[in-house]
């Protein structure tokens, strides 16, 4: 018993008419009758009274139909439930501080009326953020993911380049420089803490530093953003990376700077991952939005070569 028969039951049961039920469901009079004739041989039961006029419900057929019109309004609202635009879009902005989760707040308050939710999967590395949206766990993820490393049934678009500043304290010797070109970083100790072996950052860093011949660390525990810039504002030598777009609060009296870098400028490639084919319309109009209202970094940049348009 499928709903396609239940459906069938309920039209001749609401029409009188076999014919009707298939002119409404648009099959053969046929059809219909088989239908109705192998539900009454499943459930052992006869449930309508055929009679030259048409046919009506049996006893039985009226215990009988408001259970089936349960079952069909069921299956319409679990339908319902997962038609695109009918729940939240869940999006994986990986760190609520940097600009995949900026990008997405700008979206939200230039279109108040969609429904998303905006979720964190920082322990997880590309490879599984992206399985995460393979499975449905989320929608979308920015991630910085090698092409040839996209799994099947996931579309990539890189839509938000972030150019990366330097943050120096004041007594840094850089801290007075309008901008600073990556080359100039050579011989400077650049500390990120909290570096994962295996994580897509970590590769990014390492082909900046290849290519820039910079030196750029993870020593040491990471005790957070707030310790990272005390020590930043305590040396004279010390230097981190962040995005343009990265929110980050410290103390008026640690008066540190952030720097522009040109010529060329590094941006961070945050690739969109979304399963192919996936019609949500709130994803729709994020993909959009990123394409024609998000940053844009000048056309003199620099990002790995796996990180491709």
């Amino acid at each position: 018993m499928d709903a396609e028969t239940l459906r069938t039951f309920v039209a001749v049961a609401e029409t009188g008419q076999f014919q009707a039920a298939a002119d409404e469901l648009g099959i053969s009079q046929q059809a219909v009758s088989k239908r109705i004739s192998a539900l009454e041989r499943h459930i052992e039961a006869t449930l309508l009274v055929r009679s030259s006029r048409g046919s009506r419900l049996s006893l039985d057929g009226q215990v009988f139909l408001p259970h089936a019109e349960k079952v069909l309004a069921a299956i319409a609202q679990a339908e319902q439930s997962v038609r695109p635009g009918s729940r939240p879009l869940r999006v994986d902005v990986l760190n609520r501080r940097i600009s995949p989760a900026q990008a997405v707040y700008r979206f939200y308050r230039s279109h108040p009326e969609v429904d998303l939710e905006a979720v964190t999967l920082s322990t997880e590395n590309a490879a599984r953020a992206a399985q995460a949206v393979l499975e449905g766990t989320v929608d979308a993820s920015f991630r910085a993911l090698p092409t040839a490393q996209v799994p099947a049934g996931i579309s990539a678009e890189r839509l938000l380049d972030a150019p990366l500043e330097l943050l120096v304290g004041p007594s840094h010797p850089l801290a007075a420089a309008p901008w600073v070109r990556p080359a100039d970083l050579a011989g400077h100790r650049i500390w990120i803490p909290g570096i994962r072996p295996g994580t897509e950052w970590a590769a990014f860093y390492q082909a900046l530093s290849e290519a820039f011949g910079l030196s750029i660390d993870a020593l040491g525990p990471n005790f957070g953003d707030e310790a990272l810039m005390d020590a930043l504002a305590d040396s004279a030598s010390l230097a981190t990376l962040v995005g343009s777009g990265d929110r980050y609060l410290w103390t008026q009296t640690h008066d540190l700077r952030r720097i522009p870098l040109h010529g060329p400028t590094p941006v961070y490639p945050h690739m969109l991952l979304f399963r192919s084919g996936d019609k949500h319309p709130v994803l729709t109009a994020l993909r959009e939005y990123l394409r024609t209202a998000g940053p844009r970094a000048s056309r003199d940049v620099w990002a790995p070569g796996w990180a491709a348009r």
